[in-house]
């Protein structure tokens, strides 16, 4: 728990650490940007405002100092005056530089601002600079943007908590179906990416989950099929390890041992053919040029029925499409009362219609009959032949091939398969 938790800070620390660092550049800029332009501006504010004042002062140098201070309070600046020769005439401030120590043109650091050295068109030089420290000088510029700086951390500090918590919760979902729980969601808060991270981690898990049941299931159903062969291989071994059974009940015996193991090895491949399909297995994923009605009527031929319908070209596993028509061909033929019509249709899909006269399937067993080992009620166990997993082959062969395998009710009577697949596979 403290791992997880040192882990989940890290993480909002990072993020509220990010925001911070560019909010904190964008100040760096803004504010140095801010101090050469605050710079000039002071040096041209003041040199024009320093023109004017030598212009307004009277000439007489009794009069100079009090039009120079009076100037200077209306103005909220420091001034001082000095002729060609660098003595000072009037100054409201004798702590301010001389021209000697601030060049005519310099802006230099003074105690409320920016101070500034403006020669004159006489030759006499006016040093200026502002009485009282403002927001917009050289040290008070910084004021601002960091105070800014200071509110903006705290408005930060509540959107990358909210963030970082939603992927903290979508990391406990994670770590939670990693240790085997597989109904483990996360809530869906917003509509941003993370959102969307959260509602495909669902979907995930809704699909892994569906995937491991239905894994369980069908090798639930498997041990039950397997049962019934192998004990009656088991009771034909002993019976044939008796040497007084009689020659014509050996050969029976011996037959039934054949149809039991070719029975096992059906079941076998069934389930292997399943498994590949279900993992994407590359080795059930072969594909090549093939023509849907050529397999179709190849396979219907074995039953004599004919397949109506054009040619239906399409990207697929020859072997898998033989395979799923075998299947519907077969279902329908011992459910449907052998009377049965194949037609092949294309357009923007490749479709296989199979139809059937037989006595239909109830509405609420047609979506199950395509589970793995399902049979209808109707249906005793080895009454027909087959194991159940027929019609499951069909419909994952199908969405193998980018398509879909349903049940529906034929128009008077009977059943219809309809199997649509992607020209593309």
């Amino acid at each position: 728990m403290g791992l997880r938790r040192a882990i989940k800070r890290r993480l909002f620390l990072q993020v509220y650490a990010t925001l911070l660092l560019a909010v904190l550049l964008s100040v760096g800029v803004m504010a140095l940007g801010g101090a050469f332009i605050d710079a000039d501006e002071h040096r041209d504010r003041i040199a024009g405002a320093a023109r004017v004042i030598a212009a307004s002062l009277p000439d007489d140098p009794d009069a100079l100092p009090s039009a120079l201070g009076r100037t200077g309070r209306e103005l909220g600046l420091n001034l001082s005056l000095y002729d060609a020769d660098g003595a000072v005439l009037a100054t409201t401030d004798a702590a301010l530089p001389s021209p000697a120590e601030l060049p005519p043109g310099d802006l230099s650091r003074y105690r409320h601002g920016p101070l500034v050295s403006v020669r004159l068109d006489d030759g006499r030089v006016m040093i200026g600079g502002p009485t009282h420290r403002r927001f917009d000088g050289p040290d008070g510029h910084l004021l601002l943007p960091f105070g800014l700086l200071a509110l903006l951390a705290l408005l930060t500090w509540p959107v990358a908590r909210r963030v970082t918590r939603r992927l903290e919760r979508l990391q406990g979902g994670v770590e939670s179906l990693g240790s085997g729980d597989l109904s483990a969601r996360v809530p869906v808060e917003g509509r941003d990416e993370v959102a969307r991270l959260a509602r495909a981690f669902n979907r995930a898990a809704e699909r892994i989950e569906g995937l491991v049941g239905a894994q369980q299931r069908m090798l639930a159903s498997a041990s039950h099929e397997l049962r019934s062969p192998l004990a009656r291989l088991r009771v034909a071994v002993e019976l044939l390890a008796d040497g007084e059974v009689a020659p014509a009940r050996r050969a029976e015996l011996l037959d039934q041992t054949q149809r039991d193991v070719a029975e096992l090895d059906e079941l076998i491949e069934d389930l292997l053919l399943v498994g590949r399909l279900r993992a994407r297995d590359p080795e059930a994923r072969r594909r090549a040029e093939v023509d849907l009605l050529v397999i179709a009527a190849e396979e219907a031929a074995r039953f004599g029925v004919e397949v109506d319908g054009p040619s239906a070209p399409l990207q697929g596993d020859e072997r898998a499409l033989r395979r799923l028509v075998r299947n519907l061909l077969e279902n329908a033929e011992k459910h449907g009362g052998g009377d049965f019509e194949v037609t092949v249709a294309a357009d923007a899909t490749v479709r296989l219609l199979v139809e059937d006269r037989g006595p239909g399937v109830p509405t609420d067993e047609r979506e199950r009959i395509f589970e793995p080992f399902h049979r209808a009620a109707h249906h005793r166990e080895g009454e027909h032949g087959g194991v159940g997993l027929g019609l499951s082959l069909v419909r994952e062969i199908a969405r193998d091939h980018g398509g879909e395998a349903r049940c529906e009710e034929r128009a008077g009577g009977g059943t219809r398969f309809v199997v649509e697949l992607s020209p593309r596979g």
